[in-house]
């Protein structure tokens, strides 16, 4: 099994049932609902109808997305995830990163937030290469991470069990990285209380070769 499979496998028990109603749960934190309303109002501005979000989670962004006029689809990479995101009458997928198994260009808009931290990497081209892939032509792609320096690996004092793997990165390897699949309509670092690390928010949209 590769090291990217091994770590798919990992987080799928990470994000088990529990773990998913707990997160249900939770708030969402002010700044992350101002970076949500304004992709949206951007979506709305160029007439965007579609979008997948991947990694969804339980379904929160998905829904408002699909309250607000758009053709949602979900993907996460847990059945658990998947289950609540059903709930709340969403379309969802289980897949993970590299098994977005949809036609190419068929979406207008990806939404992933907090998701692309768990990939590897080696394997961020490959991913982000994929994503570009299910874009249509000027399509957009919202990209949300927790990063500011090069880490990578579990978390030791994760509260999921098994330890979540991580990979965050500096600014501007982010930027450099998205460079050769998006161009970068916006970034932004939010800053995040009591936190060595900040929010990185960009938009972006897909790069014409």
């Amino acid at each position: 099994m590769s090291d990217y499979q091994t770590i798919i496998e990992s987080l799928r028990a990470s994000y088990n049932r529990e773990m998913a109603k707990d997160r249900d749960q939770m708030e969402k934190d002010g700044w992350k609902v101002e970076e949500r309303q304004t992709f949206l109002n951007l979506l709305k501005w160029e007439g965007k109808t579609s979008l997948l979000e991947v990694g969804a989670g339980t379904g929160t962004d998905s829904l408002f997305f699909q309250n607000n006029g758009l053709n949602v689809i979900s993907t996460d990479l847990s059945a658990d995830m998947v289950d609540l995101c059903r709930a709340k009458g969403l379309e969802a997928h289980v897949m993970d990163f590299l098994s977005l198994d949809f036609p190419p260009e068929s979406f207008d808009t990806l939404y992933a937030l907090n998701c692309l931290l768990h990939v590897p990497t080696r394997d961020l081209p490959t991913v982000l290469g994929k994503l570009r892939e299910l874009l249509r032509p000027d399509g957009l792609f919202f990209l949300g991470v927790y990063g500011g320096a090069e880490e990578e690996g579990p978390i030791e004092d994760d509260w999921h069990q098994p330890p979540r793997f991580f990979a965050f990165h500096s600014d501007e390897f982010l930027q450099q990285a998205v460079a050769p699949y998006f161009d970068i309509v916006s970034f932004k670092a939010i800053p995040l209380e009591e936190r060595s690390w900040h929010f990185q928010s960009m938009i972006l949209r897909r790069k014409e070769r």
